[in-house]
């Protein structure tokens, strides 16, 4: 018996990041515009302090490691994610 073959799912985590990127992009680039500078709007999420001190940090003498994560969920991007769903549906 033959084994059915499913989509794959690191094409779709591939398509869901770069969904992501590409809509942040976009809303970064459309920031300035009036009547779309709604898609920049969004919220951070922060691991460390995005100036530049971060909270978790590993200090063993010789070498030192600053621990830090920071994500922007935008408007553009959860439509860039839509899109990628979309995308991948159809393939």
């Amino acid at each position: 018996m033959a084994k059915a073959l499913g989509k794959n799912k690191w094409a779709l985590f591939l398509l869901l990041l770069s969904g992501m990127v590409l809509g942040s992009f976009i809303g970064y680039l459309v920031r300035k515009v009036d009547f779309l500078s709604w898609l920049n709007y969004g919220i951070d999420f922060a691991v460390g302090n995005p100036e530049g001190n971060n909270v978790v940090s590993l200090d063993l003498g010789a070498i030192a490691i600053h621990f830090g994560i920071r994500i922007k969920i935008t408007v553009a991007s959860i439509l860039g994610v839509i899109t990628s769903i979309f995308i991948y549906k159809k393939l």
